[in-house]
């Protein structure tokens, strides 16, 4: 356990963080979090990429940022897994497709000028989330997905995510939806974190924002997720500094105090290692 970010910043080329969990909660904006980004980029002059498994235009998320009063200066860009998704299916826009998810994400399609059609006409599944998250969970939809996969319908996942917080709840995301989806023998494709498409993109724009090749070993990922964040982040050979206080707080006791152990024997369970780990984001 550590700190603050400033135990680890000057060891870094730059940072790429998560969002949800990290910077705010769905609900509230943590004030403390972005202030330590900015901080990391005001004292090293290193760039900060926020990467989210958002099935959204960066813009959007931007946007959204604003709202939770995380200040612009505390990144210089956003990746989201909604802006590969939409590169990917630059591929399969001839495809009629049936889309999963609420009416909030369909600025993921763009100008793809991809034909939206009913379950029953559809070649491809398109998934950002539930329909209504607040009421539904993925057995909502094995019914659904039972014809899909018999008439062997592909799923593009834009967000692996199982859960989000959202205030003191657990939410469940498209990832949720697409291992569902799997497990009933449905053939799916996952873009966002931990898969390595979107830390591919992350490099890249870490490299250009800093005028100079930036490897993996020389950045530190910030996330709260063990599935998506800290796997994605250590699978790609960058050092982690894991959030606890997110949506596995309960899993290592007060979540202000956590217990080290805890955190510890849950890592060593999962097989992933850690840099560090901290409560809070903060400088």
């Amino acid at each position: 356990m550590i700190p603050g970010l400033a135990h680890l910043a000057p060891n870094y080329e730059g940072i790429v963080c998560d969002v949800w969990g990290v910077l705010h909660n769905g609900v509230v904006g943590y004030a403390d979090a972005g202030e330590a980004l900015r901080k990391f980029r005001e004292t090293t002059g290193k760039p900060v990429v926020l990467l989210t498994n958002a099935p959204r235009p960066a813009p959007h998320i931007a946007t959204m940022l604003d709202k939770f009063q995380i200040p612009r200066d505390a990144y210089d860009a956003i990746v989201t897994s909604g802006d590969v998704t939409t590169e990917r299916l630059r591929r399969e826009v001839h495809l009629p497709s049936y889309f999963i998810g609420p009416e909030r994400d369909i600025p993921m399609l763009g100008d793809l000028g991809i034909t939206l059609v009913g379950e029953g006409d559809a070649k491809l599944l398109i998934c950002t989330g539930l329909f209504d998250d607040d009421t539904e969970t993925p057995e909502s939809y094995r019914a659904s997905f039972e014809r899909l996969v018999a008439a062997d319908v592909p799923m593009i996942c834009a967000n692996p995510d199982i859960v989000v917080e959202r205030g003191h709840r657990l939410i469940f995301c498209a990832g949720a939806l697409a291992q569902l989806y799997a497990e009933m023998g449905g053939r799916t494709e996952l873009y966002g974190k931990p898969y390595k498409p979107v830390y591919d993109v992350a490099l890249e724009t870490l490299s250009t924002l800093a005028g100079k090749p930036v490897v993996a070993k020389d950045v530190l990922a910030i996330g709260d997720a063990l599935p998506t964040d800290v796997r994605g982040g250590w699978g790609q050979g960058m050092d982690v500094l894991m959030v606890t206080a997110g949506i596995h707080a309960a899993d290592f006791g007060p979540a202000d105090e956590p217990d080290p152990v805890l955190v510890a024997k849950r890592l060593a369970i999962e097989g992933i290692v850690a840099k560090a780990a901290i409560p809070r984001l903060k400088w």
